[in-house]
């Protein structure tokens, strides 16, 4: 293949026009072509050289396409995903990959290493850091791992995300992210213990969530609320020789928004690194840069046919089952075993 690798959009809504359009534009070896929206305006207003088609079937009658990007809401991700996947694509789908197990079994059967997730958070600043404090051995054998996403929201908002239906509430949104970063630094655990539930005033999906994910002594607690003023550290790690605590969260998505792009000067490094705590005392952290722009470089290469696919279907698939498992034992009031 010669020339950078045509892809097509579908969706473009916050996600689309936050993350994905802006990460794709800023990789040399992928050119966005084409985007499926309702809304042609407003796909113009951002992106004015671009063609908007009115459906996937436009998008994958395009021979120029080779990748196709699902940033669709989440009830749709297994439809769109298979069509591309059978029309030959290469295919990244926004989290959580789909919204059942059922249907990420039947991506992964279609996927013939062609389908990835896009659990940019892999590359955040200060889960980089936190992971680089593992393997260093800085901090010894872990015994808590601890994640967490405070934000005050008291009053629901009238969009997919906040109304019943496929994928919705703060689980699927923000959990999915925290369950693929812990499986990607633990595997699966041995038993998931939740409380997920909604605790603002008119709230119709959950919107606070506690899981704890068991790993024989080892704990991970992952953990969202809605009503939180003072939030606390995003990242927590502790074992029998030293203690990560992250600072200053990740700010790549802030940066985007404000129209920066992976490569400019201090990209992903801004910011409070972290502390480190050991038997010599604290101090700053070594922090490691954030890199999104990592997910669609490697994925440019694959389709290209010169490497894997960033977090494949098979990584994505465990987290949605993980999530089931979590709303299951938070339904039954009880632990549930893998």
């Amino acid at each position: 293949m010669t020339g950078p690798v045509g892809v097509g959009l579908v969706g473009y809504g916050m996600a689309a026009a936050a993350l994905h359009a802006p990460l794709i534009g800023a990789e040399p070896a992928l050119a966005l072509r084409a985007v499926v929206s309702r809304d042609p305006a407003k796909v113009h207003r951002d992106l004015p050289a671009v063609r908007v088609v009115s459906d996937v079937d436009a998008l994958l009658a395009d021979p120029a396409i080779g990748l196709v990007v699902v940033a669709a809401p989440t009830g749709a991700h297994h439809a769109v995903a298979a069509a591309a996947l059978r029309a030959g694509r290469h295919v990244v789908v926004d989290k959580p990959m789909t919204a059942t197990l059922a249907e990420a079994d039947e991506l992964v059967a279609l996927s013939g290493g062609r389908l990835a997730t896009f659990h940019q958070r892999r590359w955040d600043s200060d889960f980089l850091t936190l992971a680089g404090c593992l393997r260093s051995g800085l901090v010894g054998r872990p015994a808590t791992y601890l994640a967490r996403y405070d934000r005050f929201r008291p009053e629901p908002v009238d969009r997919w995300r906040e109304r019943p239906g496929p994928g919705a509430g703060l689980l699927a949104d923000l959990g999915s992210h925290q369950v693929d970063q812990v499986l990607h630094l633990f595997g699966p655990p041995a038993a998931v213990t939740a409380d997920v539930g909604a605790q603002r005033p008119g709230a119709t999906v959950d919107d606070y969530y506690h899981l704890v994910l068991s790993y024989g002594p080892l704990r991970a607690i992952l953990h969202a609320g809605s009503l939180v003023r003072a939030p606390g550290p995003r990242l927590e790690l502790h074992g029998d020789a030293g203690s990560y605590v992250s600072g200053d969260p990740d700010g790549q998505i802030e940066a985007l928004l404000a129209g920066r792009r992976p490569g400019a000067p201090g990209w992903g490094s801004d910011g409070d690194p972290g502390t480190v705590t050991t038997a010599d005392g604290a101090r700053p952290a070594e922090r490691v840069p954030g890199a999104y722009g990592t997910f669609y470089r490697a994925m440019a290469a694959a389709v290209r046919g010169t490497g894997p696919v960033p977090v494949p279907g098979e990584a994505a698939r465990e987290v949605v089952r993980v999530l089931e498992l979590a709303r299951r034992s938070s339904a039954e009031g009880r632990t549930v075993p893998l």
